[in-house]
Formats: C-alpha cells, sequence, structure tokens
C-alpha cells in the first residue's frame, strides 16, 4: 500500500467549496489511500479503501464517542445516540434497533411502505405534476409510523414529514438549512419524549411489539431504563433513516430518466435486478461523503502515524466511485451487483462492517429492501416528466436534484 503522504493546512473551507469531490479529490492528487490533514481546526488523517474501512471499525482504533460534532448530533443523530456510544454501550443499545428489524420486521416495512406508495399514487394521477422528492418522503412517513405504532392522522403527515427530511437536509451546513433542522429536531425530541411517557404512564396506546413500546421499556448495559429524551432520539432514530430513504428514491427517478433501457427488467419484477438496481443508485449517487471518529491510541496505518484522540475521516464517495473496486465507476450499470456477493467493506454508502453489531447503519438494510421494493412501483408507474432542472449539485451536502424530479403521473386507462 503507497505510504506517501502529504501534511495540508484547514481545509475546512476547501470541504465548504467543493463539497463531496474534497477528499477524493486530495487523495488523487497526493497518490495515497491515506492523508495527514486539519479539519475544523483539529488534526485529521483521511483513510481510503476496503482495508481502511476495516481498520476504521474496528473499535482497538477508532471510537465514536466524542467524535460526532455537537452541529450534527443537534440535527441528525441527537444527542446521546447510540452513533455516540462504543463497546457494551453501544453493542447494548443497537441490539434494541437489530431487534425491531428482525423476525420479519423489515418485511412489515416495506409492506406498509407499497400500501402507502399506491394510495398516494393513484391521488397523484388526479393532482397533476407532483415533486416524486416530496411525495416520497410523506410515503415513507406514513410508513414507519404505522410500523412502529406511532398513531398519526393523516393531516400531520406532511409537517412530521418536512421535519424529519429537515433534521438530514440540515446536518453538513452552517446556515438555514442547518437551523431549520435543528428546529425540527427539537419539535420532534419533544412529540416522541410525549409519546414515550404517555406509554411510560399508560396513557398512550401502542401495540405490543411496536418500536415505541421496545423503546419505552429497553433497558441500557447499566440496567437503567432511557430517559425522555434519548429515548425520544432512540425513537427518531428509528423514524428519521426510513424517511432519509427519500433521497434514493429521488435519485432511483433521476436514474429511470437519464437511463430509461433499465425499466423493463424492474417492471418485470425480478428481484435479484431490483436488489442490483438498488445497490447501484447507493453506489453511484451521492449521500455521506465520508464519516469520522478518533484515534483510540496512537496508531499507524498505510506508514502514516495518527496520534491519539486525532480526527480519523474515511472516504465514503471516493470508495464508492473507486475504479479499482468499481471498473468504470461513473457509468451507472446496475448488472456489476448481479451474482455479485458483496464485501462488508466494499460498498459503503452507509458504512462498512457488521450492520448488526459494528458501527454501519443498521437502517442500511431498511434502505436496501424499501428502495428494492419501491423502483419497481416506480418503474410500473406510468408518467412523464416535465421540463426541469436535474442537475445534481455536489458542493451541496446532502444533495439532491435540484428539481426534486417532477412527474405528471396519467391515470390508467
Amino acid at each position: 500500500m503507497p505510504s506517501r503522504h502529504v501534511v495540508r493546512p484547514d481545509n475546512t473551507l476547501a470541504l465548504a467549496l467543493e463539497g463531496y469531490a474534497w477528499l477524493p479529490n486530495r487523495l488523487r492528487r497526493c497518490g495515497a489511500d491515506v492523508l495527514r490533514t486539519r479539519l475544523l481546526g483539529q488534526r485529521a488523517v483521511a483513510l481510503h479503501g476496503p482495508d481502511a474501512a476495516r481498520f476504521f471499525y474496528d473499535e482497538r482504533h477508532v471510537r465514536r464517542h466524542g467524535a460526532i460534532p455537537g452541529p450534527v448530533q443537534s440535527t441528525l443523530f441527537g444527542h446521546g445516540a447510540v452513533h455516540t456510544l462504543d463497546g457494551e454501550a453501544h453493542r447494548v443499545r443497537k441490539a434494541l434497533l437489530v431487534a425491531l428489524l428482525m423476525n420479519g420486521g423489515i418485511d412489515a416495512l416495506v409492506e406498509r411502505a407499497g400500501v402507502a406508495w399506491e394510495a398516494a399514487a393513484r391521488d397523484w394521477a388526479v393532482r397533476g405534476p407532483v415533486v416524486l422528492f416530496d411525495e416520497a418522503s410523506r410515503v415513507l412517513t406514513r410508513a414507519v409510523c404505522d410500523w412502529t405504532g406511532i398513531a398519526l392522522p393523516p393531516q400531520q403527515v406532511p409537517a412530521l414529514a418536512a421535519d424529519l427530511v429537515a433534521m438530514v437536509d440540515g446536518f453538513a451546513t452552517g446556515g438555514p438549512r442547518h437551523w431549520r433542522g435543528r428546529r425540527a429536531r427539537t419539535r420532534r425530541e419533544d412529540w416522541s419524549a410525549g409519546l414515550v411517557e404517555g406509554v411510560r404512564r399508560g396513557v398512550v396506546s401502542v401495540p405490543d411489539g411496536s418500536a415505541v413500546r421496545a423503546v419505552a421499556e429497553h433497558r441500557d448495559a447499566d440496567g437503567s431504563a432511557l430517559d425522555p429524551c434519548t429515548a425520544a432520539v432512540e425513537l427518531l432514530n428509528i423514524v428519521r433513516p426510513t424517511v432519509a430513504v427519500t433521497w434514493f428514491v429521488a435519485f432511483a427517478g433521476h436514474a429511470l430518466h437519464r437511463w430509461p433501457e433499465h425499466r423493463e427488467r424492474l417492471r418485470a419484477g425480478d428481484p435479484a435486478f431490483a436488489e442490483a438496481y438498488a445497490h447501484e443508485v447507493r453506489r453511484f449517487y451521492p449521500f455521506a461523503p465520508f464519516v469520522g471518529g478518533r484515534a483510540v491510541a496512537d496508531l499507524e496505518w498505510g506508514g502514516v502515524r495518527i496520534p491519539s484522540g486525532a480526527m480519523v475521516l474515511l472516504d465514503l464517495y471516493g470508495q464508492n466511485h473507486d475504479p479499482r473496486l468499481w471498473p468504470d465507476p461513473y457509468r451507472f450499470d446496475p448488472d456489476r451487483f448481479v451474482g455479485r456477493e458483496i464485501g462488508p467493506f466494499e460498498l459503503v454508502p452507509q458504512g462498512g462492517g457488521d450492520p448488526r453489531t459494528g458501527h454501519r447503519c443498521p437502517g442500511e438494510m431498511i434502505t436496501v429492501a424499501l428502495l428494492r421494493d419501491l423502483v419497481v412501483r416506480l418503474a410500473r408507474l406510468d408518467y412523464r416528466l416535465p421540463p426541469q432542472d436535474l442537475r445534481i449539485p455536489l458542493r451541496r451536502i446532502p444533495t439532491r436534484p435540484r428539481s426534486g424530479v417532477v412527474v405528471e403521473v396519467r391515470e390508467p386507462a
């Protein structure tokens, strides 16, 4: 592995200006898979590639506690979330989330999303042009609330969907999007805490086995119940990642427009191709540019010393477009995933490793399952795209098609 490295000045402004291209550009220029730099005024070492991902997700090397910036916790994850824990505390808290997905939990969520999609699609045909991004967020909000046991009146779905989208949309910026995300999180943590406390007092009825009840009854590694604020955070960390699939649904609509030759294969409903298509959407289109942690001790990787406590960054966007892993990486090709077993540290749009035990997002299983189903439903929908701006700005994090993908759905004959 190359060991040559370059020490760079603080790159915070460069990250803001270059967005997703910032880290891949610098790694490419130095000709190595490791780079020392500074970010937010702190020492940082950036790593790239499957071996780097394996190193990064080893808790003997990198910890997440204290590594996630406050602004990201205040919008995306919430303070005290499972993402900020390590060791046994992380494993026990994460087991709560993973248990909800096992034994048919994901299938039940996908089924609810399909029902919500079909009901919404009938309405789209009557309403005229709709924005796929916005409509997908409402479909997924409706589905995940039904699945978690949250009784949400239909008229409240748009507002909740908008708040959940704002939490994701504002995590990587310091401008108005960030403050909208903060306000949305504060509003919804208060709402979620009220639900959990209502369940605990017996004044809010939720189904046995539901996510709301599981969070309300959970005991952490030390045997204590979650305080209402932390319980609210973890409930939102079930609901919010599901609605974040909105980004990939919009990207799937963008891909179907640019490469319509895949539509018939999706319409045929072959689950293997639908899953391959979902993986290629996740690989090809940008979501998180990188993830970060803190070095547990003085370490070395690729010939570069990593001081204890230094920020460690793992390049996600660059790895998903690395020609050593993905031949012709800027060609959209779902067939690259047909019949291919994906290594746990190869495809990393939502991190690497084992999502059941490590820090890889457990919501990835939800993302793949939902996207596999919804891309087929989207391909079977009879619609056209009116003239619009479908550009995807790589300086914006997280990015999306500028128009949100406007579609005009035709009524069934």
